[in-house]
Protein backbone atom coordinates (compact mmCIF):
# COMPACT_ATOMS: atom_id res chain seq x y z
CA UNK A 1 0.00 0.00 0.00
CA UNK A 2 2.89 2.33 0.54
CA UNK A 3 4.72 3.31 -2.57
CA UNK A 4 7.04 5.51 -4.41
CA UNK A 5 5.59 8.32 -6.55
CA UNK A 6 2.76 6.93 -8.64
CA UNK A 7 3.15 7.08 -12.36
CA UNK A 8 -0.63 7.06 -12.65
CA UNK A 9 -1.20 10.36 -10.85
CA UNK A 10 -2.63 13.50 -12.43
CA UNK A 11 -2.58 17.09 -11.25
CA UNK A 12 -5.50 19.51 -11.16
CA UNK A 13 -7.04 22.36 -9.22
CA UNK A 14 -9.64 21.99 -6.48
CA UNK A 15 -13.05 20.81 -7.65
CA UNK A 16 -14.83 23.69 -5.90
CA UNK A 17 -13.91 25.87 -8.90
CA UNK A 18 -17.17 25.20 -10.74
CA UNK A 19 -17.52 25.36 -14.49
CA UNK A 20 -20.33 27.09 -16.31
CA UNK A 21 -20.04 24.21 -18.74
CA UNK A 22 -21.20 21.83 -16.02
CA UNK A 23 -24.76 22.93 -16.69
CA UNK A 24 -24.58 21.21 -20.06
CA UNK A 25 -24.32 17.83 -18.36
CA UNK A 26 -27.38 15.61 -18.14
CA UNK A 27 -26.13 13.99 -14.95
CA UNK A 28 -26.43 15.90 -11.69
CA UNK A 29 -24.23 14.89 -8.77
CA UNK A 30 -25.79 15.68 -5.42
CA UNK A 31 -22.59 14.77 -3.60
CA UNK A 32 -24.04 11.64 -2.02
CA UNK A 33 -22.32 8.31 -2.47
CA UNK A 34 -24.40 5.60 -4.11
CA UNK A 35 -24.58 2.70 -1.66
CA UNK A 36 -24.51 0.33 -4.63
CA UNK A 37 -21.28 1.87 -5.90
CA UNK A 38 -18.62 -0.86 -5.75
CA UNK A 39 -16.04 1.71 -4.76
CA UNK A 40 -17.53 1.84 -1.27
CA UNK A 41 -17.74 -1.90 -0.63
CA UNK A 42 -15.85 -5.17 -0.89
CA UNK A 43 -15.47 -7.02 -4.20
CA UNK A 44 -14.13 -10.36 -5.31
CA UNK A 45 -11.92 -10.03 -8.39
CA UNK A 46 -10.77 -12.54 -10.95
CA UNK A 47 -7.08 -13.26 -11.35
CA UNK A 48 -7.24 -11.85 -14.89
CA UNK A 49 -8.61 -8.55 -13.56
CA UNK A 50 -5.76 -8.20 -11.10
CA UNK A 51 -3.21 -9.33 -13.67
CA UNK A 52 -4.36 -6.50 -15.94
CA UNK A 53 -4.43 -4.04 -13.03
CA UNK A 54 -0.78 -4.76 -12.17
CA UNK A 55 0.49 -4.97 -15.78
CA UNK A 56 0.98 -8.70 -15.46
CA UNK A 57 2.35 -8.46 -11.93
CA UNK A 58 5.22 -6.43 -13.33
CA UNK A 59 8.33 -6.05 -11.15
CA UNK A 60 8.13 -2.32 -11.92
CA UNK A 61 4.92 -2.19 -9.87
CA UNK A 62 6.28 -3.89 -6.75
CA UNK A 63 5.98 -1.69 -3.68
CA UNK A 64 6.62 -4.16 -0.83
CA UNK A 65 9.67 -3.33 1.27
CA UNK A 66 11.68 -6.40 0.27
CA UNK A 67 10.75 -6.39 -3.40
CA UNK A 68 10.51 -9.70 -5.22
CA UNK A 69 12.34 -11.43 -2.36
CA UNK A 70 9.35 -11.03 -0.05
CA UNK A 71 7.34 -14.25 0.45
CA UNK A 72 4.17 -12.25 -0.22
CA UNK A 73 4.66 -9.47 -2.75
CA UNK A 74 2.64 -6.22 -2.85
CA UNK A 75 2.02 -4.53 -6.21
CA UNK A 76 0.68 -1.15 -7.20
CA UNK A 77 -2.24 -1.48 -9.60
CA UNK A 78 -5.10 0.32 -11.29
CA UNK A 79 -8.54 -1.24 -11.54
CA UNK A 80 -10.92 -0.89 -14.46
CA UNK A 81 -12.71 1.97 -12.71
CA UNK A 82 -9.38 3.86 -12.48
CA UNK A 83 -8.92 3.27 -8.75
CA UNK A 84 -5.34 2.92 -7.59
CA UNK A 85 -4.95 -0.11 -5.36
CA UNK A 86 -2.33 -2.20 -3.60
CA UNK A 87 -2.48 -5.89 -4.47
CA UNK A 88 -0.93 -8.39 -2.07
CA UNK A 89 -0.15 -11.74 -3.70
CA UNK A 90 0.36 -14.55 -1.23
CA UNK A 91 2.70 -17.48 -1.58
CA UNK A 92 0.77 -20.30 -3.25
CA UNK A 93 0.98 -22.52 -0.17
CA UNK A 94 -0.05 -19.79 2.28
CA UNK A 95 -3.81 -20.43 2.39
CA UNK A 96 -4.64 -23.95 1.12
CA UNK A 97 -8.20 -23.71 2.43
CA UNK A 98 -9.97 -21.30 0.07
CA UNK A 99 -13.04 -21.03 2.30
CA UNK A 100 -10.97 -19.98 5.30
CA UNK A 101 -9.15 -17.37 3.23
CA UNK A 102 -12.40 -15.93 1.86
CA UNK A 103 -14.02 -15.82 5.28
CA UNK A 104 -11.05 -13.94 6.73
CA UNK A 105 -10.82 -11.52 3.80
CA UNK A 106 -14.54 -10.78 3.83
CA UNK A 107 -14.47 -10.10 7.57
CA UNK A 108 -11.58 -7.64 7.25
CA UNK A 109 -13.27 -6.16 4.16
CA UNK A 110 -16.22 -5.09 6.29
CA UNK A 111 -14.06 -2.63 8.21
CA UNK A 112 -14.17 0.97 7.05
CA UNK A 113 -12.21 3.74 8.76
CA UNK A 114 -10.25 6.80 7.70
CA UNK A 115 -7.52 5.53 10.03
CA UNK A 116 -7.09 2.36 7.95
CA UNK A 117 -5.86 1.63 4.45
CA UNK A 118 -9.05 -0.32 3.91
CA UNK A 119 -9.42 -3.71 2.23
CA UNK A 120 -11.61 -3.34 -0.87
CA UNK A 121 -11.41 -6.81 -2.38
CA UNK A 122 -9.75 -10.17 -2.76
CA UNK A 123 -9.16 -12.96 -5.25
CA UNK A 124 -9.34 -16.69 -4.59
CA UNK A 125 -8.81 -18.59 -7.81
CA UNK A 126 -7.11 -21.96 -8.03
CA UNK A 127 -4.03 -21.75 -5.82
CA UNK A 128 -3.90 -17.96 -6.05
CA UNK A 129 -4.76 -15.86 -2.98
CA UNK A 130 -4.68 -12.05 -3.28
CA UNK A 131 -5.88 -9.08 -1.25
CA UNK A 132 -6.78 -5.69 -2.73
CA UNK A 133 -6.52 -2.54 -0.60
CA UNK A 134 -6.68 1.21 -0.96
CA UNK A 135 -3.41 2.55 -2.34
CA UNK A 136 -1.42 4.90 -0.14
CA UNK A 137 0.94 7.03 -2.29
CA UNK A 138 3.15 8.65 0.33
CA UNK A 139 5.40 5.84 1.54
CA UNK A 140 5.68 4.23 4.99
CA UNK A 141 6.52 5.41 8.50
CA UNK A 142 9.80 3.51 8.19
CA UNK A 143 10.75 5.66 5.21
CA UNK A 144 9.84 8.99 6.79
CA UNK A 145 11.14 8.22 10.27
CA UNK A 146 14.30 6.18 9.71
CA UNK A 147 15.30 6.91 6.11
CA UNK A 148 14.16 10.47 5.51
CA UNK A 149 15.76 12.60 2.81
CA UNK A 150 14.33 16.13 2.75
CA UNK A 151 13.49 16.69 6.42
CA UNK A 152 13.13 14.70 9.67
CA UNK A 153 9.61 14.12 10.91
CA UNK A 154 8.43 16.97 13.12
CA UNK A 155 7.44 16.41 16.73
CA UNK A 156 3.81 17.40 16.09
CA UNK A 157 3.62 14.86 13.28
CA UNK A 158 5.11 12.10 15.42
CA UNK A 159 2.44 12.74 18.04
CA UNK A 160 -0.22 12.64 15.32
CA UNK A 161 1.07 9.33 14.01
CA UNK A 162 0.88 7.84 17.51
CA UNK A 163 -2.68 9.07 18.03
CA UNK A 164 -3.98 8.00 14.61
CA UNK A 165 -2.43 4.57 15.05
CA UNK A 166 -4.03 4.20 18.49
CA UNK A 167 -7.38 5.26 17.01
CA UNK A 168 -7.01 2.69 14.23
CA UNK A 169 -6.35 -0.06 16.76
CA UNK A 170 -9.25 1.10 18.92
CA UNK A 171 -11.57 0.98 15.91
CA UNK A 172 -10.43 -2.53 14.98
CA UNK A 173 -10.88 -3.64 18.58
CA UNK A 174 -14.43 -2.24 18.63
CA UNK A 175 -15.18 -4.37 15.55
CA UNK A 176 -13.78 -7.51 17.21
CA UNK A 177 -10.57 -7.45 15.15
CA UNK A 178 -8.23 -6.66 18.05
CA UNK A 179 -5.39 -8.89 16.83
CA UNK A 180 -2.87 -7.26 14.52
CA UNK A 181 0.01 -9.32 13.18
CA UNK A 182 3.56 -7.95 13.10
CA UNK A 183 2.80 -4.30 13.85
CA UNK A 184 5.83 -2.26 12.76
CA UNK A 185 6.82 0.93 10.97
CA UNK A 186 6.26 -0.63 7.54
CA UNK A 187 2.60 -1.13 8.40
CA UNK A 188 1.97 2.61 8.86
CA UNK A 189 1.26 4.24 5.49
CA UNK A 190 0.58 7.82 4.42
CA UNK A 191 -2.39 8.65 2.24
CA UNK A 192 -2.87 11.37 -0.38
CA UNK A 193 -3.14 14.05 2.31
CA UNK A 194 -0.13 12.56 4.16
CA UNK A 195 -2.33 11.35 7.01
CA UNK A 196 -1.02 8.15 8.60
CA UNK A 197 -3.09 5.00 8.18
CA UNK A 198 -2.73 1.46 9.42
CA UNK A 199 -2.41 -1.19 6.71
CA UNK A 200 -5.32 -3.62 6.68
CA UNK A 201 -2.98 -6.41 5.55
CA UNK A 202 -1.79 -6.93 9.12
CA UNK A 203 -5.30 -7.88 10.17
CA UNK A 204 -4.72 -11.21 8.43
CA UNK A 205 -1.79 -13.56 8.88
CA UNK A 206 0.63 -14.06 6.01
CA UNK A 207 -0.52 -17.67 5.99
CA UNK A 208 -3.05 -19.83 7.76
CA UNK A 209 -0.48 -21.44 10.06
CA UNK A 210 2.22 -18.79 9.77
CA UNK A 211 3.91 -16.71 12.41
CA UNK A 212 2.31 -13.50 13.62
CA UNK A 213 5.72 -11.82 13.91
CA UNK A 214 8.51 -11.78 11.36
CA UNK A 215 10.54 -8.88 12.77
CA UNK A 216 13.68 -9.04 14.93
CA UNK A 217 13.10 -11.12 18.05
CA UNK A 218 14.32 -8.19 20.17
CA UNK A 219 11.11 -6.37 19.24
CA UNK A 220 8.76 -9.33 19.70
CA UNK A 221 6.39 -9.47 22.70
CA UNK A 222 7.86 -11.77 25.36
CA UNK A 223 4.65 -13.81 25.72
CA UNK A 224 4.69 -14.55 22.00
CA UNK A 225 8.19 -15.99 22.36
CA UNK A 226 6.85 -18.21 25.17
CA UNK A 227 3.57 -19.38 23.65
CA UNK A 228 3.62 -18.53 19.96
CA UNK A 229 0.21 -16.87 20.39
CA UNK A 230 -0.73 -13.25 19.77
CA UNK A 231 -3.11 -11.41 22.10
CA UNK A 232 -4.49 -7.85 22.21
CA UNK A 233 -1.82 -7.11 24.83
CA UNK A 234 0.84 -8.25 22.34
CA UNK A 235 -0.40 -5.58 19.93
CA UNK A 236 -0.03 -2.95 22.65
CA UNK A 237 3.57 -4.13 23.23
CA UNK A 238 4.28 -3.61 19.52
CA UNK A 239 2.66 -0.18 19.77
CA UNK A 240 5.19 0.61 22.51
CA UNK A 241 8.09 -0.30 20.19
CA UNK A 242 6.65 2.12 17.62
CA UNK A 243 6.51 4.85 20.28
CA UNK A 244 10.23 4.25 20.89
CA UNK A 245 10.85 4.74 17.18
CA UNK A 246 8.86 7.97 17.13
CA UNK A 247 10.81 9.25 20.15
CA UNK A 248 14.27 8.28 18.94
CA UNK A 249 14.08 8.14 15.15
CA UNK A 250 15.96 4.83 15.47
CA UNK A 251 15.35 1.11 15.91
CA UNK A 252 15.99 0.80 19.66
CA UNK A 253 15.44 -2.62 21.30
CA UNK A 254 12.86 -2.31 24.10
CA UNK A 255 15.22 -3.81 26.69
CA UNK A 256 17.81 -1.09 26.07
CA UNK A 257 15.17 1.63 26.11
CA UNK A 258 13.73 0.40 29.39
CA UNK A 259 17.19 0.45 30.96
CA UNK A 260 17.55 4.12 30.00
CA UNK A 261 14.07 4.91 31.29
CA UNK A 262 14.69 3.22 34.63
CA UNK A 263 17.93 5.16 34.95
CA UNK A 264 15.98 8.37 34.27
CA UNK A 265 18.11 9.02 31.19
CA UNK A 266 15.17 9.23 28.82
CA UNK A 267 16.63 12.30 27.06
CA UNK A 268 19.23 9.94 25.64
CA UNK A 269 16.35 8.27 23.82
CA UNK A 270 15.25 11.43 22.06
CA UNK A 271 16.03 12.01 18.41
CA UNK A 272 18.77 14.64 18.15
CA UNK A 273 16.83 16.18 15.25
CA UNK A 274 14.11 17.14 17.73
CA UNK A 275 16.38 19.16 20.01
CA UNK A 276 14.52 22.22 21.35
CA UNK A 277 11.43 21.32 19.31
CA UNK A 278 9.51 19.57 22.11
CA UNK A 279 8.78 20.19 25.76
CA UNK A 280 10.25 17.96 28.44
CA UNK A 281 6.76 17.40 29.83
CA UNK A 282 5.51 16.03 26.52
CA UNK A 283 8.61 13.91 26.07
CA UNK A 284 8.28 12.54 29.59
CA UNK A 285 4.63 11.67 29.06
CA UNK A 286 5.32 9.81 25.82
CA UNK A 287 8.26 7.94 27.39
CA UNK A 288 6.03 6.98 30.33
CA UNK A 289 3.37 5.68 27.94
CA UNK A 290 5.93 3.67 25.97
CA UNK A 291 7.24 2.19 29.21
CA UNK A 292 3.75 1.05 30.21
CA UNK A 293 3.19 -0.56 26.82
CA UNK A 294 6.47 -2.49 27.13
CA UNK A 295 5.78 -4.08 30.50
CA UNK A 296 6.81 -7.73 30.65
CA UNK A 297 3.49 -8.86 32.07
CA UNK A 298 0.68 -8.37 29.52
CA UNK A 299 -1.89 -7.50 32.20
CA UNK A 300 0.17 -4.46 33.21
CA UNK A 301 -0.09 -2.84 29.79
CA UNK A 302 -2.79 -0.26 28.94
CA UNK A 303 -5.57 -1.12 26.49
CA UNK A 304 -5.98 0.75 23.21
CA UNK A 305 -8.76 2.95 24.57
CA UNK A 306 -6.40 4.25 27.26
CA UNK A 307 -3.76 4.88 24.59
CA UNK A 308 -6.13 7.18 22.73
CA UNK A 309 -7.06 8.95 25.96
CA UNK A 310 -3.40 9.52 26.87
CA UNK A 311 -2.32 10.73 23.42
CA UNK A 312 -5.19 13.09 22.61
CA UNK A 313 -4.17 15.97 24.95
CA UNK A 314 -0.55 15.79 23.72
CA UNK A 315 -1.44 16.81 20.17
CA UNK A 316 0.22 19.92 18.72
CA UNK A 317 -0.54 22.11 15.70
CA UNK A 318 -3.85 20.32 15.20
CA UNK A 319 -5.02 22.85 12.61
CA UNK A 320 -2.00 22.27 10.38
CA UNK A 321 -2.62 19.65 7.65
CA UNK A 322 -0.43 16.57 7.76
CA UNK A 323 1.03 17.20 4.32
CA UNK A 324 2.27 20.60 5.52
CA UNK A 325 3.89 19.10 8.61
CA UNK A 326 5.48 16.43 6.43
CA UNK A 327 6.54 18.77 3.63
CA UNK A 328 4.62 16.64 1.11
CA UNK A 329 2.47 18.07 -1.73
CA UNK A 330 -1.23 17.48 -1.18
CA UNK A 331 -2.31 14.70 -3.52
CA UNK A 332 -5.88 14.51 -2.29
CA UNK A 333 -7.04 15.88 -5.64
CA UNK A 334 -4.53 14.09 -7.83
CA UNK A 335 -6.13 10.68 -8.30
CA UNK A 336 -8.05 9.93 -11.45
CA UNK A 337 -10.79 8.40 -9.33
CA UNK A 338 -11.86 11.90 -8.18
CA UNK A 339 -12.16 13.36 -11.70
CA UNK A 340 -15.68 14.16 -12.82
CA UNK A 341 -15.37 15.87 -16.18
CA UNK A 342 -18.02 18.07 -17.75
CA UNK A 343 -18.73 17.56 -21.46
CA UNK A 344 -16.11 20.19 -22.31
CA UNK A 345 -13.46 18.50 -20.17
CA UNK A 346 -14.32 15.15 -21.73
CA UNK A 347 -14.07 16.59 -25.24
CA UNK A 348 -10.67 18.10 -24.45
CA UNK A 349 -9.41 14.82 -22.98
CA UNK A 350 -10.45 13.06 -26.20
CA UNK A 351 -9.00 15.86 -28.37
CA UNK A 352 -12.35 16.00 -30.18
CA UNK A 353 -12.21 19.23 -32.19
CA UNK A 354 -15.80 18.93 -33.41
CA UNK A 355 -17.20 18.49 -29.90
CA UNK A 356 -15.06 21.34 -28.54
CA UNK A 357 -16.31 23.64 -31.31
CA UNK A 358 -19.97 22.74 -30.67
CA UNK A 359 -19.64 23.42 -26.93
CA UNK A 360 -17.88 26.74 -27.49
CA UNK A 361 -20.67 27.77 -29.85
CA UNK A 362 -23.27 26.92 -27.21
CA UNK A 363 -21.63 29.10 -24.54
CA UNK A 364 -21.34 32.04 -26.89
CA UNK A 365 -17.72 31.95 -28.04
CA UNK A 366 -17.26 34.14 -31.09
CA UNK A 367 -14.31 34.93 -33.28
CA UNK A 368 -12.91 38.47 -33.11
CA UNK A 369 -14.10 40.59 -35.98
CA UNK A 370 -11.72 40.98 -38.91
CA UNK A 371 -9.33 38.39 -37.44
CA UNK A 372 -8.68 34.92 -38.83
CA UNK A 373 -10.21 32.04 -36.90
CA UNK A 374 -6.88 30.39 -36.15
CA UNK A 375 -5.37 33.55 -34.70
CA UNK A 376 -8.43 34.21 -32.52
CA UNK A 377 -8.37 30.64 -31.25
CA UNK A 378 -4.69 30.97 -30.35
CA UNK A 379 -5.23 34.30 -28.59
CA UNK A 380 -8.06 32.79 -26.56
CA UNK A 381 -5.88 29.84 -25.58
CA UNK A 382 -3.04 32.15 -24.55
CA UNK A 383 -5.43 34.06 -22.30
CA UNK A 384 -6.38 30.84 -20.55
CA UNK A 385 -2.70 29.96 -20.06
CA UNK A 386 -2.02 33.43 -18.62
CA UNK A 387 -4.90 32.97 -16.21
CA UNK A 388 -3.53 29.61 -15.13
CA UNK A 389 -0.17 31.24 -14.46
CA UNK A 390 -1.83 34.02 -12.45
CA UNK A 391 -3.67 31.45 -10.36
CA UNK A 392 -0.41 29.63 -9.56
CA UNK A 393 1.32 32.91 -8.66
CA UNK A 394 -1.61 33.86 -6.46
CA UNK A 395 -1.50 30.52 -4.65
CA UNK A 396 2.23 30.90 -4.00
CA UNK A 397 1.80 34.44 -2.72
CA UNK A 398 -1.10 33.41 -0.49
CA UNK A 399 0.91 30.60 1.13
CA UNK A 400 3.75 33.07 1.65
CA UNK A 401 1.27 35.49 3.30
CA UNK A 402 1.91 38.09 0.60
CA UNK A 403 -1.78 38.95 0.48
CA UNK A 404 -1.42 42.06 -1.65
CA UNK A 405 0.21 40.13 -4.48
CA UNK A 406 -2.27 37.29 -4.04
CA UNK A 407 -5.23 39.65 -4.44
CA UNK A 408 -3.72 41.14 -7.60
CA UNK A 409 -3.19 37.68 -9.10
CA UNK A 410 -6.65 36.42 -8.22
CA UNK A 411 -8.14 39.60 -9.68
CA UNK A 412 -6.51 38.71 -12.99
CA UNK A 413 -8.01 35.24 -12.74
CA UNK A 414 -11.50 36.73 -12.44
CA UNK A 415 -11.09 38.26 -15.91
CA UNK A 416 -12.07 34.89 -17.39
CA UNK A 417 -15.61 35.72 -16.34
CA UNK A 418 -15.63 38.29 -19.13
CA UNK A 419 -15.62 35.31 -21.49
CA UNK A 420 -18.46 33.70 -19.59
CA UNK A 421 -16.25 30.80 -18.56
CA UNK A 422 -15.07 29.59 -15.17
CA UNK A 423 -13.51 26.21 -15.88
CA UNK A 424 -12.38 23.50 -13.51
CA UNK A 425 -8.61 23.41 -13.70
CA UNK A 426 -8.52 19.82 -14.94
CA UNK A 427 -10.50 20.96 -17.96
CA UNK A 428 -8.26 23.94 -18.55
CA UNK A 429 -5.20 21.76 -18.44
CA UNK A 430 -6.75 19.23 -20.78
CA UNK A 431 -7.74 22.06 -23.09
CA UNK A 432 -4.39 23.85 -23.08
CA UNK A 433 -2.59 20.55 -23.56
CA UNK A 434 -4.88 19.73 -26.47
CA UNK A 435 -4.33 23.13 -28.05
CA UNK A 436 -0.57 22.78 -27.78
CA UNK A 437 -0.56 19.31 -29.31
CA UNK A 438 -2.99 20.43 -32.03
CA UNK A 439 -0.76 23.38 -32.84
CA UNK A 440 2.32 21.15 -32.96
CA UNK A 441 0.57 18.66 -35.22
CA UNK A 442 -0.22 21.41 -37.69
Amino acid sequence: MGARCSKFSLCWWPSHLKSNLHNLSDNDDDGKRDENDPRGGFSEYSLDQLRVATSGFSPDNIVSEHGEKAPNVVYRGMLEDDRLVAVKRFNKSAWPDSRQFLDEARAVGQLRSERLANLVGCCCEGEERLLVAEFMPNETLSKHLFHWEAQPMKWAMRLRVALYLAQALEYCSSKERALYHDLNAYRILFDQEANPRLSCFGLMKNSRDGRSYSTNLAFTPPEYLRTGRITPESVVYSFGTLLLGLLSGKHIPPSHALDLIRGKNFLLLMDSCLESHFSNDDGTELVRLASRCLQYEPRERPNVKLLVTALTPLQKETSVPSNVLMGIPDRSLSSKETVSLTPFGDACSRRDLTAIHEILEKIGYKDDEDVANELSFQMWTNQIQETLNSKKQGDSAFHARDFSTAIDCYTQVSQLEMLGINFQTSELQFFVSWCQSFSSAK
